[in-house]
């Protein structure tokens, strides 16, 4: 096992880096730029039990340090990923990969997740209960401890792969269903997802995005991240995936600090294609700087 390795509920990953959901495609496409099989694994875009078109366009927005986005969920449905999009996966990428899974309702949720969960490819399922995009699903199971609960219950009893759920910021008090998760069964924790935010076009005096809001990610939601996978870190026992924001090998190590046992990296991959392969590079003299030796022993070193 090398400086950069870890572990996430048992499996061992090369490296703590993990594209996000909806910033990587199915993998494949950012294969032609680069061999993807540097990375610990990634999370394929999320998917539904049918296929999505997604919101109304426009859905991306530009902001000072970040950028919002209403894409809504857009993908081709499971049995679509299970048969087209996880073949092409596994040309490219020889590791197991996350699935990211999204649903309107509990057994939407069971129905895809029990697909997914008998993919050799896979191995890990992230339940997103955290999308600000859509309505009707999403974000509406993550938003208090029961419901969220509820969807980790029901899932964990089909599957046999670790569970992750995604968790959302939208929330006043996190900690609190993260716990739940916990209780109900959940392997992991992955967080934050994107915060509900709008923009306005001066011109039109209309909101620059057809769904009038969207999720805010990248760098202006670092420090809100880092702060909620500090006290969910804290609270439970389980592996915390930190995500917000991230864009360097700093970044990284702060999560890490902070408590993630992996670190996610979402929007930074669509300004830098190759923002992923970079931090893998520069992280072992960032480490160097900092008197790091293995990144696994600095997960939650802030804490004291």
């Amino acid at each position: 096992m090398g400086r950069l390795s870890v572990s996430l509920c048992g499996i061992s990953l090369d490296n703590p880096i993990i594209p996000a959901s909806g910033c990587f495609g199915y993998g494949y496409e950012f294969a032609e730029i680069y061999d993807i099989n540097c990375l610990g694994s990634f999370s394929f875009k999320g998917t539904t039990l049918s296929p999505r078109v997604g919101n109304p366009t426009p859905r991306i927005a530009e902001a000072r340090a970040g950028l919002l986005n209403a894409v809504g969920l857009q993908n081709p449905g499971v049995d679509a990923v299970i048969t087209q999009e996880l073949p092409r996966l596994r040309e490219v990428f020889h590791k197991p990969v996350i699935a990211n899974v999204s649903g309107f309702s509990i057994d939407e949720y069971v129905s895809v997740c029990a697909k997914l969960d008998a993919q050799p490819e896979i191995g890990w399922l992230e339940v997103n209960v955290s999308c600000p995009n859509v309505h009707g699903g999403g974000m509406s199971f993550g938003v208090e401890p029961q419901s969220a609960a509820a969807v980790t219950r029901a899932v964990k009893a089909v599957t046999k792969k670790p569970v992750i759920l995604k968790l959302s910021p939208n929330v006043s008090d996190i900690v609190s269903i993260a716990r739940a998760c916990e209780e109900a069964g959940a392997d992991a924790l992955s967080l934050i997802n994107t915060l509900l935010s709008m923009r306005i076009d001066l011109n039109t005096r209309r909101p620059l995005l057809a769904n009038i809001t969207g999720g805010l990610s990248g760098p202006a939601v670092f420090p809100l991240a880092l702060r909620m996978v500090w006290q969910v870190s804290q609270a439970v026992s389980i592996p915390v995936i930190g995500l917000g924001g991230v864009s360097s090998a700093e970044d990284v190590v702060e999560m890490m600090l902070a408590g993630a046992a992996a670190v996610e990296i979402g929007s930074a991959n669509l300004v830098d294609p190759l923002i992923c392969p970079k931090i893998l590079q520069s992280l072992p003299a960032v480490m160097d700087r900092y008197g790091i030796e293995n990144l696994k022993d600095i997960i939650g070193g802030a804490h004291g």
